[in-house]
C-alpha cells in the first residue's frame, strides 16, 4: 500500500496538480461556474413547472394547472432567459474568464467570445405545414415559384432567412461550438493585446474609452478569423460548422459519457486527487461540466419542453447518488463514527463535521480526520463512491429510478437532492437510502479499524 501510494505521489499526483492550475482550464471551469446564476434559476423554473404543470396533469388536475398558468407562464419567461440560452451565457463567462487569466481586459473578452459564437449560428429557419388533403398541380407550381416546395403531395416546406435555430443551436448543444470558438477568438485577441499590436490613446482620454480602442484591433483580427473559418468550413463541406461540431464532436463525446467505464473512470479519478489532498472536483471540473455538464442541460430542456429525455446519466446524477455528503460519500464516514467510534478525536471531528456534511460541505472531515494522505482510508474514500455509481448506474439505465432532468443546488441534502433532481420520482428516494447504507456498509470497518490505532501513531 505504501509503495503504490508512494509512486502516486511521485507520477501521478504531480500532472494532475499542473492540469488543475492550467489556465485555459482554469478559465473553461470558471466559465462553468460563471453561468450558476441562471442555469439555477432556469432549474428551479423547470422543478417548478414539474410540480404545477406536469404532474398535476398526469394526475388530472385540470383545474389546479389552470389556476397555476401565471406562475406557469412565468417560469417559461425565466427558462428562456437562462437555460434555453445557456451557450450564449457560456460564450460570454467562458471570454471574460479567458481574458482575464491572460490578464487582458475582461469585458473585450465576453464580448469577442459572443461575437465568434454568434457568427457560427445558421440564419435561416425551416418550417413544414402539413394539410388535410393534397395539394393541385397548380398550386404546387405557385409555390415552388415563391421558394418553398411540396413533399408526400400535402407538405408544404419553406424557409425564411433571419431566423437563428433557437433549440439546435442556443442551448446546451451549442456549448462545444462557444467553447471552440471561445477558445480561438480570445487567445488569439489576448495574444494581440500583450504583444501591444492596439490603437493607442493620449492618457488625457478616459480609460474605458482608450480599453476600447485598445480591443479594436486585437478583435477584429480575432473576429475576422472566426468568420474566415466558418465560411471556409460551409463553402468546403456545405453544411454550417456549428452542425458538423454538434454530430462529429459533441454527439460522440456525450454518448460516450453514457457508458460505465467513463462514469466510473471520472469518479475513480476524482477520488484519487482527494485522497491527496488536491479537490478532485474542481480539477475533473472541465470533464464534468463539457461533458456530463452538457448532458444535464439538454436534459432539462428536453424535460421543460415535455420531449424525451436524451440522457440518463448527466452531472447531477453524481451529486445525488454517487457523493451524497461530499465526495467520498463521507456523511456516511460520519455516521459510523458516531455508531462504531471509541476514538475520542474522530468523535470530535464528527460533531463538528456532521452539519456541514448534511448540506454536502466535506472539507471539515477530508481535513479534520484527517482523510487525506490517510492509508487507512485510502480504500473506502474511493471503493464507496465506485460501488454507489455502479448501483445508481444500473438502476438509471435500467429505468428502475427516472434520470435526473433538474439541476438541483450542490448544498441539498441528499435524498432530497435525488427526490427533485429527478423531477419528483418517489423511487430516487430508495436508491439515495440504499447507496447511503452502501457507504455505511463500506466505511464501518474502517472506523471499527481505526480504534485499535493509538492515537500517537496517527499522523
Amino acid at each position: 500500500m505504501q509503495g503504490l501510494m508512494n509512486w502516486l505521489e511521485k507520477y501521478i499526483i504531480p500532472i494532475a496538480a499542473k492540469i488543475g492550475n492550467e489556465k485555459h482550464l482554469v478559465a473553461l471551469r470558471d466559465g462553468f461556474i460563471g453561468t450558476m446564476p441562471a442555469t439555477m434559476a432556469g432549474s428551479i423554473a423547470v422543478l417548478l413547472n414539474a410540480f404545477l404543470r406536469d404532474f398535476p396533469t398526469t394526475w388530472g388536475w385540470t383545474g389546479f394547472v389552470t389556476a397555476m398558468e401565471p406562475i406557469i407562464g412565468i417560469n417559461g419567461y425565466v427558462w428562456l432567459g437562462s437555460l434555453a440560452i445557456v451557450a450564449v451565457i457560456f460564450a460570454v463567462a467562458l471570454g471574460y474568464n479567458l481574458a482575464k487569466v491572460y490578464h487582458v481586459d475582461p469585458l473585450s473578452g465576453a464580448v469577442v467570445a459572443l461575437a465568434a459564437f454568434f457568427m457560427g449560428l445558421t440564419q435561416t429557419a425551416t418550417t413544414n405545414l402539413a394539410l388535410s388533403e393534397k395539394i393541385p398541380g397548380n398550386m404546387v407550381k405557385l409555390i415552388n415559384e415563391a421558394g418553398g416546395s411540396v413533399t408526400d403531395g400535402n407538405t408544404i416546406v419553406t424557409s425564411a432567412w433571419g431566423f437563428f435555430n433557437f433549440d439546435a443551436h442556443m442551448g446546451g448543444s451549442g456549448l462545444f461550438t462557444a467553447i471552440i470558438f471561445g477558445f480561438i477568438s480570445v487567445v488569439i485577441f489576448s495574444k494581440l493585446m500583450l504583444a501591444n499590436i492596439t490603437i493607442k490613446m493620449p492618457d488625457s482620454v478616459p480609460p474605458a474609452v482608450a480599453k476600447a480602442f485598445a480591443a479594436i484591433i486585437p478583435a477584429c483580427v480575432a473576429l475576422y478569423t472566426c468568420g474566415l473559418i466558418n465560411y471556409g468550413f460551409s463553402k468546403l463541406t456545405g453544411m454550417p460548422m456549428i452542425d458538423w461540431i454538434t454530430s462529429t464532436i459533441q454527439e460522440p463525446l456525450l454518448n460516450l459519457s453514457q457508458g460505465f467505464g467513463a462514469v466510473l473512470l471520472i469518479v475513480f479519478l476524482v477520488h484519487l486527487l482527494w485522497f491527496f489532498g488536491i479537490h478532485g472536483d474542481n480539477v475533473m471540473a472541465p470533464v464534468l461540466s463539457t461533458i456530463w455538464g452538457n448532458t444535464m442541460n439538454q436534459n432539462m430542456n428536453a424535460f421543460q419542453n415535455g420531449q424525451d429525455i436524451p440522457y440518463k446519466w448527466v452531472s447531477g446524477t453524481f451529486q445525488a447518488f454517487v457523493w451524497p455528503g461530499g465526495s467520498g460519500a463521507t456523511l456516511m464516514l460520519i455516521v459510523a463514527i458516531f455508531v462504531f467510534s471509541k476514538r475520542p478525536d474522530s468523535r470530535a471531528v464528527a460533531n463538528l463535521s456532521i452539519g456541514p456534511g448534511i448540506f454536502n460541505i466535506n472539507e471539515p472531515v477530508m481535513f479534520g480526520m484527517p482523510i487525506v494522505l490517510n492509508p487507512l482510508y485510502m480504500i473506502p474514500v474511493i471503493l464507496a463512491p465506485c460501488v454507489m455509481a455502479g448501483v445508481a448506474y444500473f438502476a438509471t439505465m435500467t429505468g428502475l429510478v427516472a434520470p435526473v432532468v433538474v439541476s438541483v443546488i450542490w448544498v441539498m441534502p441528499p435524498i432530497v437532492n435525488g427526490f427533485l433532481a429527478t423531477g419528483g420520482d418517489w423511487r430516487a428516494i430508495i436508491l439515495s437510502i440504499v447507496n447511503l447504507a452502501i457507504a455505511f456498509v463500506i466505511w464501518a470497518p474502517f472506523v471499527i479499524a481505526a480504534n485499535k490505532i493509538k492515537l500517537e501513531d496517527v499522523d
